[in-house]
């Protein structure tokens, strides 16, 4: 997960349900392609989950995060956010030594 894509998908995953195949790629600026090789590595991982129904030019796809992702995502947020507390705790502050 820690590609920026995977995780910029995973943050849109994590505030909803399920998306669309189509909301998903649009809301990411990616090809069909490029999302699905992502969507793959992320089932393969289980992290999330594709749903398929209808046929042809009417099928639809729909991604879901999975419990584990879910989990997976919020522990990888809770560790940027300590990394990010615990730069601004150094004596320097929010500036680079140097």
């Amino acid at each position: 997960m820690h590609a920026p894509t995977r995780l910029s998908l995973l943050s849109l995953l994590s505030a909803t349900d399920r998306i669309e195949f189509g909301l998903l790629r649009d809301a990411l600026d990616m090809s069909d392609s490029a999302l699905s090789k992502q969507l793959a590595t992320l089932e393969e991982a289980g992290l999330v989950a594709l749903e398929r129904d209808g046929v042809g030019r009417g099928k639809r796809v729909r991604v879901r995060m999975t419990e584990d992702g879910r989990q997976t995502f919020d522990g990888h947020v809770a560790a940027l956010r300590a990394i990010v507390r615990r730069g601004a705790g150094m004596p320097w502050g929010s500036a680079a030594p140097g």
